[in-house]
């Protein structure tokens, strides 16, 4: 029988970690560091988690103002591209960053996923369901090693699967190995349950079969973060969901969400959800934060997968 992931247990353990991961993010990068481009970068939570794993980031892509607000904040030192990524040419994102056609070693994104959204109306033809073609044009040109693209779960559910099976067949057909698994974030040491397809390519030159890091760690209770809650529930997504399991789904709309307690429901606080987010309480925010927290890959769910790929396909 092989060996279930610990639980973390007790609000100090967790803080410990994003503290950790925090202090990771701010170290002066080796000249050696493995290098990253992240496109549909809202307010950086991939972004955060590469820099936790050690990575330097090399050009960020993003249209929202106020997830390029809150993403400069945190990010001074990154260049920015604020604009549609259609608009943003191959040529362009060589010159920002100063690297050659192959010279990368990672390409991460999330293309915009409300087409494919359990959350939402699951419409196939949703045109931010095409989105990734942007993703893959910018992918052909850049030929980097690796490329990392994440989306939520209902891409793999019903009638969605045929887009699916399209998004596969243009990424494997750009020159990569690729595999696709669904991970949830709350065994990455997020104490959220956050479930979403990662697809992880690498470059057919390389000789290299893609892969995906294993569980971490068990559910992280929200009781031991927020005592006085008994359970969470985001209203679109999830029932309730009792401790000690992890936290409901975060979604972008504030008014979704709400935690039950001994005194009754209660709206939970911003730093709350940060952290519930896996946002170091350090991490800075401009307008909107629910919703950018919301729409946020959890900077930690991010970490394990830069670190696995780091250690195990780049070997760096």
């Amino acid at each position: 029988m092989s060996a279930q992931p610990a639980a973390i247990s007790g609000r100090s353990n967790y803080l410990d970690i994003l503290d950790e991961a925090w202090q990771a993010h701010l170290a002066p990068r080796e000249p050696s560091a493995p290098t990253v481009i992240s496109t549909f970068a809202g307010a950086g939570g991939s972004s955060l988690g590469y820099s936790m794993a050690g990575f330097r980031e090399l050009l960020a892509v993003e249209w929202d103002d106020n997830a390029v607000a809150t993403f400069r904040l945190n990010f001074p030192d990154v260049p920015v591209y604020h604009g549609d990524i259609a608009r943003l040419s191959v040529e362009q994102a060589l010159e920002m960053t100063g690297l050659q056609p192959g010279e990368l070693d990672v390409f991460d994104g999330s293309p915009p996923c409300q087409g494919f959204s359990t959350a939402g109306k699951r419409q196939i033809d949703d045109p931010r369901n095409q989105l990734f073609r942007e993703y893959v044009r910018l992918l052909r040109g850049l030929r980097p090693k690796v490329f990392v693209m994440e989306n939520v779960s209902g891409m793999v559910k019903g009638k969605m699967k045929l887009v699916f099976v399209d998004i596969l067949r243009e990424l494997k057909a750009s020159g990569y190995r690729v595999s696709a698994r669904l991970l949830n974030a709350m065994y990455f040491n997020v104490p959220q349950s956050r479930e979403r397809m990662i697809f992880i390519g690498v470059r057919d030159d390389l000789g290299i079969e893609p892969s995906h890091p294993k569980a971490q760690n068990g559910q992280i209770g929200v009781s031991s973060l927020m005592p006085d809650v008994i359970a969470t529930r985001s209203m679109k997504i999830n029932p309730w969901i009792e401790h000690p399991r992890a936290a409901a789904t975060i979604t972008k709309t504030d008014s979704d969400y709400q935690f039950l307690t001994l005194a009754g429901i209660r709206r939970p606080l911003l730093a709350e959800i940060a952290v519930l987010g896996s946002f170091p309480p350090s991490f800075r925010w401009d307008k909107d934060a629910w919703a950018r927290i919301g729409n946020s890959v959890p900077p930690l769910f991010m970490r394990a997968i830069a670190r696995h790929i780091r250690a195990e396909i780049l070997r760096v």
